[in-house]
């Protein structure tokens, strides 16, 4: 199965609700999808969302990445020689996350084509179906409590609440969030790199005392802020989780070593796609810590490749790919099976994805 084409194509996906958080605020997904076509007719799909904001992807660097660089790379080089092709890719340029990670989604998808398998049974096959959370985005206090009830009444177990915008707020926001939804639902809430560590420490000290009963905190500090990130994890009690943090196996490694977060949030459009997650993985699984599957604002293509992946490991234990659920719609036809918070993984070869409509179709 050699590849002889790569063609990219755009999605945009109206949200049901603008998306908020300490970073930035969102409308739409305006997603790039990559087709890695091959002399045997098979398509590989992939996607890369432009998240400027967090990896330094835009559109236009994703796509120039792809037609100029990676495309020549990848040309002409074969499926069965797998391990040859992934290696090319992530050697092709340095940093480019997101455009390594829609072409790597694309080519584990063709790799399970050609064995004829989904493939998170290639990548271990722990499970067929797994929970994810959902997001509540940032605003006042009442209306994160309503969406919170909303979320919860269709059968949502785990929230995770966008905090870090404005500090006298943030416990507020919790409090009003925990007394709608009463003490049997998760909460987990994520900075976005929002607080300084002495504020953070201040602030998560705080949720403690008044037992708002916090699941974790995803990256208070900034990400280069390693140490502030450890300051953080030795003086709260609530778990700390590293995502910005995290681009690399080596972060994921020195964050361990340093015992820096108790978490690992692991992301294919920071990882550089599946390859570099395994390799994060494997590292977790050594030190003993656990992770969690993440995305960006992305539709279904490059969801469907992170569920599977979540579901091939053990050490993914907190999942968090609500991605297709807060779009209006879902272009993509195939892929894994999404029932609010229930997301199943299909029984179709790779990622089991056979087309996508596109605006323009």
């Amino acid at each position: 199965m050699k590849i002889i084409d790569v063609v990219i194509e755009y999605i945009s996906v109206p949200l049901k609700r603008p998306f908020k958080t300490a970073l930035r605020t969102v409308n739409s997904v305006e997603d790039v999808i990559v087709k890695v076509i091959t002399d045997c007719g098979n398509i590989g799909y992939g996607e890369a969302p432009p998240t400027a904001v967090i990896t330094g992807d835009t559109t236009g660097s994703i796509v120039s990445a792809i037609n100029y660089v990676i495309k020549k790379t990848i040309i002409g080089l074969r499926i069965e020689n797998f391990e040859e092709l992934i290696i090319k890719l992530n050697k092709c340029m340095v940093n480019n996350t997101s455009a390594k990670a829609a072409v790597d989604i694309a080519l584990y998808d063709l790799y399970g084509q050609l064995y004829k398998t989904p493939l998170y049974k290639l990548l271990g096959g722990y499970r067929k179906e797994i929970s994810t959370d959902i997001t509540i985005s940032v605003n006042d206090p009442i209306e994160m409590a309503e969406d919170s009830v909303d979320a919860v009444s269709l059968g949502y177990k785990t929230l995770k609440i966008k905090v870090g915008k404005e500090v006298a707020l943030d416990i507020k926001r919790l409090q009003k969030v925990r007394e709608v939804i009463g003490p049997d639902i998760k909460l987990r809430i994520d900075a976005n790199q929002g607080w300084a560590p002495k504020e953070a420490v201040k602030i998560l000290r705080r949720m403690e005392d008044l037992g708002l009963d916090i699941e974790l905190v995803e990256q208070p500090v900034e990400a280069h802020d390693f140490e502030g990130l450890k300051f953080v994890s030795d003086n709260v009690y609530i778990p700390v989780m590293a995502d910005e943090s995290v681009f690399s196996p080596r972060d994921a490694l020195r964050i361990m070593q340093m015992r820096a977060a108790d978490l690992i949030n692991i992301k294919l459009m920071k990882t550089g796609g599946i390859y570099n997650a395994l390799k994060i993985c494997t590292i977790a699984e050594i030190y003993g810590v656990e992770c969690m599957i993440g995305c960006m604002l992305e539709a279904k293509v490059s969801v469907t490749a992170a569920a599977h992946l979540a579901a091939a490991k053990s050490v993914i234990t907190k999942i968090d790919l609500d991605g297709p659920v807060l779009c209006k719609g879902d272009p993509i036809i195939g892929g894994v099976i999404f029932k609010e918070s229930i997301i199943t993984i299909g029984d179709g070869p790779g990622l089991g994805i056979t087309g996508i409509v596109f605006n323009d179709s």
